[in-house]
């Protein structure tokens, strides 16, 4: 998504959001919920996660939340922390935040994606719970003729983002069964699905293009950015009119999307962000310099009236504003909206590394240096590699080699095991002496 990624030091951070108490790691967490026969449910999160500031502060809390914590074991799996991300690789999670319900045998009851308003997601956690969402349960069902349960089998398996593995399963159906499966829209639907993740994995861009277009096509509710942001990605390398072609039939339906599910008092779904972004790069797509200014400000003018001056009232939000700021490349109100949040949430690291990111990005190193020295004292994990990149290439830029090799060498010594792609990457960010 635009958007989807130590131990210790985290204590010494006040976390991007309200925390819970809980385990310790998420294997004191099955430990325990096998003792005390609780189910445990898993909340893949991160410090800049901006969907986790929403779920945060919008549903993980009041009545609801109270109950659901007597009947289960919760967990804060912080995708920075080794062990943590060492299980966001074994349970195949690609997308912050993805809540994994775990029973206590240790079967993985199924997982909700992606930000919620609260009226939908303990519906779904409920359904987690009651075991019927489980995949063993579901092919069961399916190989009895079940066409709902075939949907289902095949909708798990896409959010567990196992294209592949879930095409080659339905290929085991009797024939009977998969003979009339079509017939059913959301079997069909679902199938496609799986094929635009086959695609996704094979990166190839004209099977990606074919199976976004069929999915667009169908209900397929507050997932339309991110299908649509698939479908835009595929289509960059075709001519101009060629690609036009492509994409304007999706804005119509974007468009009542937006002004139907987002842009309302309620929005139904809760990622305004990917929504607005998707929009906007669909209107850059196809030519309409204006419609991608409009929707930017729409957004930009609705975030702050509904702030009302307070940055600290609504995180997800804040941090919404900034992100329509950067795509509408209004630098100066950037400017002053970053300095106001470092303000506003100075206990982790993220808004002076993302100030002082995108002040080497636009080549004023010195000026940079000092915000990415300040996020470096609040970093932990995977994060620490994220600022040690953007202050070697500050350091180089200001001819400080010396000190750039130094904190590379100290960086992968610290994080290098955990996290080795990261810090072959800010390795290769200083040139070789």
């Amino acid at each position: 998504m635009k958007r989807l990624l130590a131990a210790a030091l985290l204590t010494l951070i006040a976390p991007a959001y309200a925390a819970h108490e809980g385990p310790a790691s998420l294997d004191a967490a099955l430990a325990q919920g096998k003792r005390e026969h609780k189910p445990v449910l898993v909340d893949f999160q991160a410090v800049w996660c901006y969907s986790c500031y929403y779920m945060a502060s919008h549903v993980l809390n009041g009545k609801e939340w109270n109950d659901l914590e007597k009947k289960i074991v919760f967990y804060e799996a912080d995708a920075d922390k080794p062990a943590d991300k060492a299980w966001m690789n074994k349970l195949n999670v690609h997308f912050l935040p993805t809540y994994v319900a775990i029973g206590p045998d240790g079967e993985e009851l199924g997982r909700i994606l992606a930000e919620q308003p609260r009226e939908k997601f303990y519906p779904q956690v409920a359904a987690l719970l009651s075991g019927d969402a489980r995949l063993s349960h579901q092919k069961d069902e399916a190989v009895k003729g079940s066409l709902a349960s075939v949907a289902e089998v095949l909708d798990t398996y896409q959010q567990r983002y196992q294209g592949k593995e879930g095409m080659a399963w339905f290929d085991t159906l009797p024939s009977m069964v998969r003979n009339v499966s079509d017939q059913d829209k959301r079997v069909a639907l679902a199938k496609q699905k799986l094929l635009l993740l086959e695609g996704k994995a094979d990166k190839n861009d004209a099977a990606i293009a074919s199976a976004a277009t069929k999915v667009l096509a169908g209900n397929i509710g507050c997932d339309r950015p991110y299908v649509l942001d698939d479908l835009i990605g595929a289509t960059a390398a075709q001519p101009p009119a060629t690609r036009q072609a492509s994409l304007s039939p999706q804005k119509p339906a974007f468009d009542e999307y937006l002004s139907t599910q987002i842009f309302v008092a309620s929005p139904t779904c809760a990622d305004q962000r990917s929504a607005v972004l998707t929009a906007a790069d669909l209107d850059a797509a196809i030519g309409d310099t204006a419609g991608e200014q409009a929707v930017l400000r729409k957004a930009i003018d609705l975030s702050r009236e509904k702030l009302h001056g307070d940055l600290k009232s609504d995180r997800n939000l804040a941090d919404n504003l900034r992100v329509y700021l950067v795509r509408a490349k209004a630098g100066d109100e950037l400017d002053t909206l970053e300095k106001q949040l470092i303000a506003a949430y100075p206990s982790d690291y993220v808004y002076n590394y993302r100030y002082g990111r995108r002040l080497v990005e636009s080549g004023k190193f010195a000026e940079g240096l000092p915000y990415l020295e300040a996020a470096a004292k609040k970093a932990y994990g995977a994060n620490t590699i994220s600022v040690a990149t953007y202050r070697v290439k500050a350091l180089h830029a200001l001819n400080r080699d010396a000190e750039a090799r130094k904190l590379v060498a100290t960086t992968v010594a610290a994080q290098g095991a955990a996290f080795p792609e990261q810090t072959k990457k800010l390795q290769e960010t200083l040139p070789s002496a």
